[in-house]
């Protein structure tokens, strides 16, 4: 079984706007060196996105939005201690497998 279209496209837009410094949930956060200096908290992000991220039966991403705030929160969270997460996150949404 091959990754649908719209999961693609979804994650691929994610990943540009992350990689690039400009996604629109971290304006006025300064996140591209973690990258380079802690690339495990960005594994973690991608992490939340991928076990957040639902499809129907035929692959169509439903949740992109959400998927996305829930990943960027936790770069926020990590950037700005005074920021808080809500809801809190459950295990799964965390879970690196």
């Amino acid at each position: 079984m091959k990754l649908s279209h719209s999961f693609s496209s979804t994650l691929r837009t994610f990943a540009y706007f992350m990689a690039s410094g400009t996604h629109h949930n971290l304006k006025g956060i300064n996140y591209l060196s973690l990258y380079g200096e802690e690339p495990s908290t960005i594994e973690k992000v991608f992490a939340i996105f991928a076990n957040v991220i639902e499809m129907d039966e035929e692959g169509t991403v439903l949740n992109a939005k959400y998927a996305e705030k829930r990943a960027t929160d936790y770069i926020r969270s990590y950037c700005d201690s005074s920021f808080e997460v809500v809801p809190p996150y459950e295990d799964w949404e965390t879970d690196l497998y």
